[in-house]
């Protein structure tokens, strides 16, 4: 399993400046990872070049072991002609229903399960798609913002969670949340504001796990060599 770039640029055609520039970084590890950094700086254009979305590139990427490559994002879709959960077990595969049912526990839907998208508020929305994704058969998840406006005590919940039922895979967590990135992930990859042209620097965040304790410290020293990458 390996992750990496080196060099990457990317511009988008007519703009005056890249969006990012020799953007170099290296994941080896399955493990619940994030992408950090100002608006602006690249992170969603990043995670479209890895599902080929997006190409014109200049550097090199290799994704070895890491397909299928799945993503998920802030403010998807579902169907509107379908209740939730009936499109939930239209999609699940066989094999995964036991799964599924832990997973809308988990994300306590429960109770929405008869209604249609439409009718569910942000945060709902957002833990009902992102349930489709863990269903299926992937080795890297790109989460871009997929937990936005979720309440602090489910996302909480729900990562340490997926850590542990996922532990063989590889996660892309992309957050404006500083705490949650320095605490519940094992990589943090920063990528700097347009005007410091170094490239992204990746550090250590905390990691936490079901089971483990937090110290106050050594988060904020986490949390503190972020904001001075970034």
């Amino acid at each position: 399993m390996e992750l990496s770039c080196r060099d990457l640029g990317f511009r988008y055609e007519g703009a005056t400046h890249p969006v990012f520039d020799r953007l170099s970084l290296t994941l080896t590890e399955p493990g619940f990872n994030a992408i950090f950094g100002p608006s602006g700086v690249g992170k969603t254009t990043f995670a479209k070049i890895l599902m080929g979305a997006v190409d014109g590139y200049r550097g090199s990427l290799t994704m070895d072991g890491l397909t299928p490559c799945l993503y998920a994002y802030n403010l998807e879709r579902l169907p509107g002609w379908s209740t939730v959960g009936r499109h939930l077990d239209r999609i699940c595969p066989t094999e995964r229903q036991g799964l599924l049912t832990e997973l809308i526990s988990l994300f306590g839907l429960e109770k929405i399960l008869n209604s249609r998208f439409a009718e569910l508020s942000l945060g709902q929305k957002n833990r009902a798609s992102l349930i489709r994704y863990l269903l299926q058969d992937f080795r890297l998840l790109i989460m871009d913002e997929s937990l936005a406006n979720v309440d602090e005590a489910t996302r909480r919940q729900i990562i340490l969670r997926i850590k542990e039922i996922f532990a063989d895979r590889l996660f892309l967590y992309i957050s404006h949340n500083l705490m949650e990135v320095a605490t519940f992930c094992k990589e943090v990859v920063v990528f700097p504001s347009s005007d410091k042209p170094s490239g992204a620097k990746t550090l250590r965040g905390q990691d936490l796990a079901l089971g483990r304790k937090l110290e106050a410290s050594a988060l904020n020293q986490t949390m503190l060599e972020i904001v001075n990458a970034a």
